[in-house]
């Protein structure tokens, strides 16, 4: 067999072998990204665009997600959920920082419920997003809008306002059927005997 035939045939095995990784990489991988959505380009950034640390992260995700009990909230717990996040949008007119606080505290709580993991709030939000991969970034935003910043000054109320539009859409998935995201409702963020208009009152004399 002459060098060159020898050579052609490493070659073509070459091109065979990285098609065949190529191939099962797509069989394997797609599905982390249209899974975790928004959350699939997030990963990837904060790995400095490694995609494939991303894509071992994301796969450890889905392996601790399967380990979970996941089971649907009872009509009293849902009607109790949704009283309290009342009491959230209640208390954002006043002091929207603290109503942050306890929007997030509510989302923990009723992840929880769910059974989603509670000992540490990082684990719980990364296992969330492998049901939710296009709403749990306003969990992360809950927490730090929640606290004052590195200059000791609040967020915006414009930005925390909008957080806590965001965060609704999370709250609906969660207390939803456990099968599917429930869509969020129009957003009715006014204070109770007031039509709603889809955002939260504007602050009078509130500062940021």
């Amino acid at each position: 067999m002459s060098s060159g035939l020898i050579v052609a045939i490493v070659v073509i095995a070459v091109v065979v072998a990285a098609l065949a990784f190529a191939v099962r990489h797509r069989q394997q991988h797609p599905s982390l990204s249209r899974r975790f959505g928004p959350e699939y380009e997030r990963t990837v950034a904060r790995h400095g665009g490694d995609t494939a640390a991303a894509e071992r992260e994301l796969a450890q995700r889905v392996e601790r997600h399967r380990e979970l009990t996941l089971t649907p909230l009872s009509e009293a717990e849902r009607a109790r959920a949704e009283e309290q996040w009342a009491q959230v949008k209640a208390r954002f007119v006043d002091d929207p920082r603290q109503a942050l606080a306890n929007a997030e505290a509510l989302l923990a709580r009723v992840a929880r419920d769910r059974g989603y993991p509670d000992s540490d709030v990082d684990a719980q939000i990364d296992t969330i997003s492998v049901d939710h991969g296009e709403h749990v970034e306003s969990y992360r935003t809950l927490r730090a809008l929640s606290r004052p910043n590195a200059t000791g000054r609040s967020s915006a109320t414009e930005e925390q306002r909008a957080a806590l539009v965001r965060a609704r859409e999370l709250f609906t998935a969660l207390v939803g059927t456990g099968d599917e995201p429930e869509q969020a409702p129009a957003h009715d963020m006014t204070k109770a005997g007031r039509p709603s208009s889809g955002r939260v009152p504007a602050q009078h004399g509130h500062r940021a």
